[in-house]
């Protein structure tokens, strides 16, 4: 039986150095994989080129590589969360490519299939398609987007299974399934790691063929950006 567990986020992130590109799974705060981050914080990683769909909150995901100065480029879709992304971007410290929310997921899926590029009407006659090769389909322009490239998916998962199997859960099915086997090598960090074979097969959401690594995170804080409460009647 093929075991893909490593002992800890020590063992998981081993190979993560400067100037590399991470994806890295979750949206907004929900399913973000909040033990890796801490550890790239730790590590003191820097340049790096992160690609997800947002960066954190000040201090909070992302956020805390931002404010470490560790992230060279953030190639994300929403980041109006986090005011200092906000102002190293207009700073010119970071590096930022904002990209249709539709575009980025697919370029994710685009590179876990091993599809180099596709053409999406996204972002036609704006910035977005400034410098790419356009084609039309159909009487309609499209823009042709690259599958990315990065070194490292760190995804977070609910349950997985020590041969690579992982189970999402509400709306951490988000980023991280599309990011999974999108790159050279995909760290999973899960809440319960059970023994190969435990999980139902119908209701495994990534294969573990997609998953290098896997390990086993604790004390997660889940954070909300935004809580909205309805008064007491």
């Amino acid at each position: 039986m093929i075991n893909k567990k490593v002992n800890n986020v020590q063992d998981a992130l081993q190979g993560i150095e400067n100037g590399m590109t991470i994806m890295l799974g979750g949206f907004g705060l929900c399913g973000i994989p909040e033990n890796s981050i801490a550890e790239l914080v730790k590590k003191a990683t820097k340049d790096l080129t992160c690609i997800s769909n947002n960066a954190g909150v000040d201090d909070f995901g992302l956020g805390l590589l931002l404010q470490k100065r560790q992230v060279k480029k953030m190639i994300s879709s929403y980041v109006g969360e986090n005011a200092e992304f906000e102002r190293q971007m207009l700073s010119g410290e970071l590096e930022v490519d904002l990209i249709p929310q539709g575009t980025l997921a697919e370029r994710c899926r685009a590179a876990q299939a091993g599809i180099p590029a596709f053409f999406t009407p996204a972002g036609y006659g704006t910035e977005v398609a400034e410098g790419k090769e356009v084609r039309e389909f159909n009487g309609k322009m499209h823009v042709m987007e690259h599958a990315f490239n990065a070194d490292f998916a760190i995804v977070k998962a609910w349950k997985g299974d020590e041969a690579g199997n992982l189970v999402f859960k509400g709306t951490a099915r988000n980023f991280n399934p599309c990011m999974a086997g999108a790159a050279k090598i995909t760290i999973a960090e899960v809440e319960e790691l059970l023994p190969a074979g435990s999980l139902d097969p119908n209701e495994i959401h990534i294969p573990g063929i997609l998953v290098n690594r896997i390990f086993q995170g604790e004390k997660y804080e889940k954070r909300i950006e935004q809580r909205t409460v309805r008064a007491k009647n």
